[in-house]
């Protein structure tokens, strides 16, 4: 078994997890379940966390150089490692959005769009479920409602930050800076999106002009060869045609 065989095997069955993970999350925040039912959309997500474990421990175990892997995956381990900081479980949900990477790879650019807005949706969905887990029980909260929480995740991911609504908690901040950082990170690449279209758009007109244009010079160059052509035809019959003498 190897690394690249073990990801290829658990990508969709992690996928599932993840997405099941997001319901029970999502369940137990909107709802504010307690007793029975918050037991049931906890098992859930410890079943899913432990899922995670086990696929995180197991690609170690597979790497080829396992010191090197596990330090240029340190976000990985800390996506499995904070389950103490309950808002933060939502980490976990990284793995759809590799999937989605994973979907858009080396495609045409319209996946890569479509990938963007599939990202940005689940990063605003996810943070108004954990500042909204967070802060609404908090002194002074100010993000009480999931519709208060929708608006300061959009408003916080676009980097527009009105200041109308803001965490008041270590853990809401925590989780605020990373919606601007993920924030940033999309915008840049909408922007390197967009580039990309301009310059490729450039580069396709230059191809068509400078098709044109050696259409237009073999065009020249046709015309030129048919003319030497007739004139070496008819250069001998006209020198031959001398004018007549006048008499004296």
């Amino acid at each position: 078994m190897t690394q690249a065989r073990w990801r290829r095997l658990t990508e969709w069955p992690l996928t599932a997890a993840a997405l099941l993970f997001l319901g029970a999350c999502a369940v137990e925040v909107l709802a504010d379940l307690h007793g029975p039912p918050q037991a049931v959309t906890e098992t859930i997500i410890n079943v899913t966390w432990l899922a995670f474990v086990a696929d995180y421990v197991v690609t170690l175990l597979l790497a080829e150089n396992r010191w090197r892997w596990f330090y240029r995956h340190l976000f990985d381990l800390a996506v499995i490692a904070l389950p103490a900081l309950r808002p933060l479980r939502l980490l976990r949900l990284v793995t759809l959005v590799r999937t989605l990477q994973g979907i858009a790879g080396t495609a045409f650019r319209g996946r890569v769009v479509a990938y963007v807005a599939m990202t940005t949706a689940l990063l605003v969905f996810v943070a108004s479920l954990a500042i909204l887990d967070t802060e609404r029980a908090a002194p002074g909260a100010l993000i009480t409602t999931f519709g208060d929480a929708l608006w300061w995740a959009f408003v916080t991911i676009t980097t527009v930050g009105y200041g109308d609504l803001y965490p008041v908690t270590a853990t809401g901040r925590l989780i605020a800076a990373g919606v601007m950082l993920g924030g940033i990170a999309l915008i840049g690449v909408v922007t390197a999106t967009l580039a990309s279209w301009i310059v490729d758009n450039v580069a396709q007109r230059d191809v068509e002009v400078q098709a044109a244009t050696r259409r237009e010079v073999a065009e020249l160059a046709d015309e030129i060869r048919a003319l030497r052509e007739t004139l070496t035809q008819s250069g001998p019959s006209s020198t031959g045609n001398h004018a007549p003498e006048r008499d004296l």
